[in-house]
């Protein structure tokens, strides 16, 4: 649970929306979707 919301966090503040989650979860969310996609030949 910890690391969700350190990448939540982080992601957020990267961003620029620091403190906001639900934007920092949504966007960590899809990064780790895309990096999953793009190990396996996807993109």
């Amino acid at each position: 649970m910890d690391s969700i919301y350190a990448a939540a966090y982080d992601a957020a503040k990267e961003y620029g929306h620091e403190g906001d989650l639900v934007f920092g979860a949504n966007i960590a969310g899809f990064l780790k979707v895309a990096d999953a996609m793009m190990a396996q030949g996807v993109c």
